[in-house]
């Protein structure tokens, strides 16, 4: 990408949209966030219903881990930065949110996060009503959801970009410098609820199905 374009404030490019090959503007919007300076929003949709979003930090940034524990609901409010390449952990439930090809950047807070993990499971337990097991896993990850955002329960939130390009900000974040072997473990995927040994499995594309045994 051109310097030049880089320092305006806003501007568009054209591109072939990869699902119907028509013409499709993309749209550039310089920004600002504290913390990370200087970012470009990416944006661009098609009336064929294809749909890119990103944000771009405009320096360069090393691999990079954020661990932070959710204690109080006061935790709630920090702020977390999660670009297309950002994967998000929550150890203590089993859930792991890897980026994929039409995954979205976005700018929300702890609460937002657990808000999201919520919809998708969800989405999910409609697809396990007729399994026992699956669907009391469901409940008891939806049950410690609640008692997060209640303030009842803590949680571990992880946040590890190969690229640089996401965060959680808050004083009580742990930040440490991925090695090239742990930035290259981290790869595309899907959202994984584990269920003792059995999965679900939420594609980025909302297209939800569970794994068989």
């Amino acid at each position: 990408m051109n310097q030049d374009f880089l320092k305006q404030e806003r501007f568009e490019t054209k591109i072939c949209c990869p699902l119907c090959h028509t013409d499709l503007v993309m749209n550039w919007q310089r920004d600002n966030i504290p913390y990370f300076g200087e970012i470009m929003h990416i944006s661009a949709r098609c009336k064929c219903s294809f749909r890119f979003a990103d944000t771009m930090i405009l320096s360069i940034k090393e691999p990079m881990r954020y661990e932070m524990p959710v204690e109080t609901s006061e935790d709630l409010d920090a702020r977390v930065i999660r670009s297309t390449s950002g994967t998000i952990r929550i150890p203590e439930m089993g859930v792991t949110i890897e980026p994929g090809s039409v995954s979205e950047s976005y700018v929300t807070n702890i609460e937002g996060v657990l808000q999201r993990v919520r919809d998708v499971l969800l989405t999910a337990s409609r697809w396990v009503q007729g399994d026992k097991e699956k669907s009391s896993r469901s409940e008891e990850l939806l049950c410690m959801l609640e008692d997060v955002i209640e303030g009842k329960r803590k949680i571990t939130v992880i946040v590890e970009d190969p690229l640089g390009n996401s965060a959680i900000i808050s004083k009580k974040v742990k930040a440490t410098r991925l090695s090239e072997e742990e930035a290259e473990k981290l790869n595309t995927g899907m959202v994984v609820f584990d269920v003792n040994k059995s999965e679900l499995v939420n594609d980025v594309s909302d297209n939800v199905q569970p794994l068989g045994d």
